[in-house]
């Protein structure tokens, strides 16, 4: 593999008669588990690397081992299909996946009983599901070659899943008493941590709380489920955080109504992340798909937490002039 090593793609190419018709439906589930995709028939691409060539290497050994033919080559596309179209496949293969994870993750959380009301039956049918759809979801994960914008969604229902177990195993969420929201003195120059890899919820409470609670809020990343916070620090959209979904609320809308934020065109962007953050259609905003459409290009293209708020800050600026315009 030390050969050529700017040459950044494998094919397979194979050649399988139509009969028996078993044959070419076992080697394309093989070449599905693989994250290979078709770019056209009978000719699969996927990413160069060791395991990659090893893989396609067992493919072809079971073809020819069937009467078949095939053949394995590097290739780099010079003409027709460019480098990023072909990512793009990967991509859009692995967004299904995604959203299938991310469906049955939905379900799973609208069936689920609240907090106290869970039973011991009730956790345990859900600890098998959370199981089932992580060990799916980590497979995907590991066939993600190029990070579909899938991944974060589905990542973020999978969390809440894991979120209303631990409720249930803790009755209730505590809440600081000592934390009095119509008093923003206590809420200045506070660092706010939330988990790493922020998306709509968290990118909208970001911009938030700068805007109309902190202006000089910092923000920290974290990845521990259990992260207890130092002094001065406020927890949000995590588990057991200071500001959290509250029911059927989003963290953004828990703000909103925590510390009392009278504003219509706040109310407006709130029903906005709420469809896009709970995925429950449940304001049905016609901005809905425009927003999420720039919200994945943010996370898409820059990987950094902090660079992703500074991004969301600017398209939620100019949501809220749209909405403030109107009222």
């Amino acid at each position: 593999m030390n050969d050529c090593p700017d040459v950044k793609w494998l094919l397979l190419i194979h050649q399988i008669p139509p009969k028996p018709g078993y044959l070419r439906v076992k080697i394309w589930r093989r070449l599905q588990t693989l994250g290979a995709v078709a770019i056209k028939n009978s000719v699969y691409v996927i990413p160069r690397n060791e395991q990659t060539l090893e893989d396609f290497q067992w493919v072809l050994r079971e073809i020819v081992q069937a009467g078949a033919e095939a053949s394995i080559c590097t290739a780099s596309f010079i003409e027709g299909l460019t480098d990023d179209q072909v990512e793009g496949l990967f991509r859009a293969a692995r967004d299904v996946d995604y959203a299938q994870i991310a469906e049955e993750a939905k379900a799973v959380l609208d069936t689920a009983p609240l907090g106290p009301s869970m039973t011991d039956e009730d956790r345990s049918g859900l600890e098998v599901a959370l199981m089932r759809l992580k060990k799916r979801f980590s497979v995907i994960v590991n066939l993600d070659f190029f990070e579909a914008t899938g991944r974060e969604a589905a990542s973020t229902l999978l969390e809440r899943i894991e979120f209303r177990l631990a409720e249930a195993r803790s009755s209730r969420v505590t809440e600081p008493e000592e934390l009095n929201t119509s008093d923003l003195s206590q809420f200045h120059q506070r660092t706010w941590v939330t988990r790493k890899g922020v998306y709509v919820d968290r990118i909208a409470c970001a911009w938030l709380i700068r805007r109309f609670i902190d202006p000089e809020a910092a923000f920290r990343f974290v990845s521990e489920r259990g992260y207890r916070p130092k002094t001065g620090e406020l927890r949000f959209d995590m588990f057991e955080g200071e500001f959290t979904h509250d029911g059927d609320l989003c963290t953004f809308e828990v703000l909103i109504k925590r510390f009392a934020v009278h504003d219509k065109a706040l109310a407006e962007i709130g029903k906005i992340v709420h469809d896009l953050d709970l995925k429950d259609a449940k304001f049905k905003r016609p901005e809905n798909a425009g927003v999420l459409a720039l919200l994945d290009g943010i996370a898409a293209s820059r990987k950094p937490d902090d660079e992703r708020l500074e991004r969301g800050a600017t398209l939620f600026d100019d949501l809220y002039e749209y909405f403030r315009r109107r009222f």
